[in-house]
């Protein structure tokens, strides 16, 4: 009974700091759903982000749980994750969002939560406990979603501009204020659909874990709901430090412009989400966002602020991976 009561306490703290870094996805990537209608001036901030959260929740009732599934059993082997392990990935996943969050640079919460398990998954059981089925999916999107963002985004701009090639700026800009709502409001159902699913994955793992879950048992409907609640939490108080990179720094956009890289962006997370794979809504963003300011001409898209973006995509994996694989050791220690 009192190994029970230890066991629970620890499933409970697991959860938490899981549902933590579920906020702290939210709050760190709302910059993401919101930076181009912010930017643009077709909501107000705090619109923005009430807009954003209510349909980051909205996307449960859209999406199966394949992501889910993947982080949960195609990461790293199931049969050596234990609470150490899950408080290593989730540590290590945590303070990397907190330095980049605290620096403004738009890094993937996926791919440190990815990096956080392999992290710890390694100093656990080596190399072998590795499953590239789905850790080479999550890898290749690391490339595929920012050019696949890059390339809608850019063919977006340069088929609508062809289509309103005759129309006044005003009547375009009229129009597109209007439907970048559209566009906001399915790149963050796509949003939600994809990374809250990852912290569902992580708990999940930890419940067949300590057994109070069985693996061929479905998801519990309270996972399902807390994910999707504290990602739409973490959207609501959103990290403004990240909103003026990904909405102004990177390239100046007008509402056309925005519609573009946010529909470009949206289709890229729509794929990924029924293919099942974890990808970044920030390098999708991202990639939308250059590939809208360079049909324009490149001298439009700011390269500098572009390459310090990507260098910290290339970290992400590696420096979570190592934060984890220390708190693996911390939390042998004091859990």
């Amino acid at each position: 009974m009192h190994s029970l009561h230890i066991g629970l306490w620890v499933v409970v703290l697991l959860v938490a700091l899981a549902l933590l870094f579920d906020f702290m996805n939210g709050f760190h990537d709302a910059a993401n759903s919101i930076a181009t209608v912010v930017s643009t001036g077709v909501l107000k901030p705090h619109q923005a982000v009430a807009f954003a959260a209510f349909f980051n929740v909205l996307a449960l009732t859209v999406f199966h749980l394949k992501v889910a599934t993947t982080v949960g059993k195609g990461t790293i082997d199931p049969a050596i994750v234990d609470h150490y392990v899950v408080f290593g990935a989730l540590v290590g996943a945590v303070l990397w969002n907190l330095i980049t969050w605290y620096y403004g640079i738009p890094s993937s919460s996926s791919h440190a939560l990815i990096g956080g398990l392999v992290g710890a998954g390694l100093v656990k059981g080596g190399p072998g406990v590795l499953m590239w089925s789905g850790l080479g999916k999550t890898i290749a999107f690391i490339l595929v979603s920012p050019i696949l963002g890059f390339i809608l985004g850019s063919a977006l701009m340069v088929i609508v501009s062809r289509l309103f090639f005759h129309s006044t700026p005003r009547k375009v800009d009229r129009w597109f204020r209007r439907l970048q709502l559209v566009s906001a409001s399915l790149y963050s159902l796509g949003h939600g659909g994809n990374d809250a699913q990852k912290t569902m994955g992580i708990i999940w793992m930890l419940l067949i874990a300590t057994g109070y879950s069985a693996s061929n048992d479905s998801m519990p409907t309270w996972v399902i709901l807390a994910c999707y609640l504290a990602m739409g939490l973490g959207t609501l108080f959103g990290g403004w430090r990240i909103v003026r990179t990904m909405g102004q720094k990177i390239t100046k956009l007008k509402p056309v412009g925005g519609f573009c890289a946010e529909t470009g962006g949206a289709i890229t997370l729509f794929l990924a989400g029924f293919l099942g794979i974890p990808v970044s809504t920030t390098h999708t963003i991202t990639g939308a966002i250059v590939g809208v300011g360079s049909t324009t001409g490149t001298r439009n898209v700011r390269w500098g602020i572009a390459s310090s973006i990507v260098w910290a995509w290339v970290l992400t994996i590696p420096c979570s991976a190592i934060m984890a694989a220390l708190a693996w050791y911390v939390g042998r220690a004091i859990l």
